[in-house]
C-alpha cells in the first residue's frame, strides 16, 4: 500500500527523458520503455515524454510502430524548444493539429536573460505550458521575476554527467524560495534519479565519475513544506537529508518537525508549484522508492 500523502506527492512526478544522457537511448527504445511504463502498476507516477521539437515526427513514427491506433491513445509530451522559438511553436501547433493521439502541452526552453524570457513567452501559444530553464549560479531574482511577469514557469537544472553540473544546495534552495515567493511553478531536470541525497555514479559507464547528487524527495519535500512557512535553515536541512528519519507520510498529511501539509495542500503544491522532474530513468526512482518502503 502507498500512503495517500506519498501518492499525492509522487503522482505524475517523473517526466521520462530516456533520449538524454546518461541513458541516451534510441527513439525506438525510449518510446518502447515509455509504453511499458504506462502499462505498469507504477504508471500513476509517470508524467510526460520529453523530446526535442526537431524529433517530434520521429517520435510519432516510433510510437505508431509500437502501438495500434486504438491502444493507449493519449500521450502528453514536453517538447524542447531550440533557438527559433516562434518556428518551433508553429511546428508544435501543426503537430498537435494532426490528431495522432499525442499532445504537446508543455515546452522547455533555455533563456538566460529577462528579455529572452519575455521573447520566448510571447512566441509560444498560451494553451501550452512554458518552462524556462534559467541559470542559478547567480541570484536568479530578476529572471524569476520576468518569468512571473510573463506568466510562464521556471526550470532548474539540478545535475548532469559531470561533477560541475550540480548546483550547491544553497542555490537550489534559493531557486525554490524565489519561485514560491513569486507564485511561479517549476520543474527540475537532470541528476535526480534517486530519492535522497547520496553519492552516486553520474553515468552508466564502468569507473565513471561519482558525486553527491540531489534527491528528488529532498527537492519536492522542501517545496511542499514552503506552504507551511519553511525557514531557510530547515530548507537547507531538508535538501541535505540522506534519510527519511522524521518524515511521516500519513494518510491525511505529510509531516516533518512542526510542519504539516494536508492532502489538499499537497494537491495544490503539485498542481501550482512543484510540478515534476525530468529523468532519463523511470526504473531507478521506482526501485529506490520500493527499497525505502514507500512503494510496494
Amino acid at each position: 500500500m502507498v500512503s495517500k500523502s506519498c501518492h499525492a506527492l509522487l503522482h505524475t512526478l517523473v517526466d521520462y527523458a530516456g533520449l538524454f544522457p546518461p541513458a541516451g537511448l534510441s527513439m525506438q527504445s525510449a518510446v518502447g520503455n515509455y509504453a511499458e511504463y504506462r502499462r505498469s502498476s507504477y504508471a500513476w507516477m509517470l508524467g510526460r515524454f520529453v523530446v526535442p521539437v526537431a524529433r517530434l515526427d520521429e517520435f510519432a513514427s516510433a510510437r505508431s510502430s509500437i502501438l495500434a491506433p486504438s491502444d493507449d491513445p493519449h500521450w502528453r509530451v514536453s517538447a524542447l524548444v531550440g533557438d527559433d522559438a516562434a518556428g518551433d511553436a508553429t511546428h508544435i501547433e501543426a503537430f498537435n493539429a494532426d490528431g495522432r493521439g499525442i499532445w504537446v502541452d508543455a515546452v522547455e526552453v533555455k533563456a538566460p536573460t529577462p528579455d529572452a524570457i519575455r521573447r520566448v513567452a510571447g512566441a509560444v501559444p498560451r494553451t501550452i505550458k512554458v518552462y524556462v530553464e534559467v541559470p542559478v549560479a547567480d541570484d536568479p531574482h530578476a529572471l524569476i521575476a520576468a518569468i512571473a511577469e510573463s506568466k510562464v514557469r521556471a526550470k532548474i537544472r539540478t545535475g548532469g554527467v559531470t561533477p560541475d553540473a550540480f548546483p550547491p544546495v544553497e542555490q537550489v534552495g534559493r531557486f525554490l524560495l524565489e519561485c514560491y515567493a513569486t507564485n511561479v511553478a517549476f520543474k527540475a531536470t537532470a541528476g535526480l534519479h534517486h530519492p535522497l541525497r547520496s553519492t552516486r555514479a553520474l553515468t552508466y559507464e564502468a569507473n565513471g565519475p561519482r558525486r553527491v547528487m540531489h534527491g528528488f524527495l529532498n527537492v519536492f519535500l522542501a517545496a511542499a513544506f514552503h506552504y507551511n512557512g519553511l525557514t531557510h535553515r530547515d530548507a537547507d536541512a531538508l535538501l541535505n537529508m540522506t534519510s527519511l528519519d522524521g518524515v511521516e507520510f500519513a494518510d491525511d498529511a505529510l509531516v516533518w518537525k512542526d510542519y504539516r501539509v494536508s492532502l489538499a495542500e499537497l494537491s495544490t503544491v503539485r498542481r501550482r508549484f512543484a510540478v515534476s522532474f525530468g529523468s532519463c530513468s523511470f526504473r531507478e526512482p521506482v526501485d529506490d522508492l520500493i527499497q525505502l518502503g514507500l512503494l510496494s
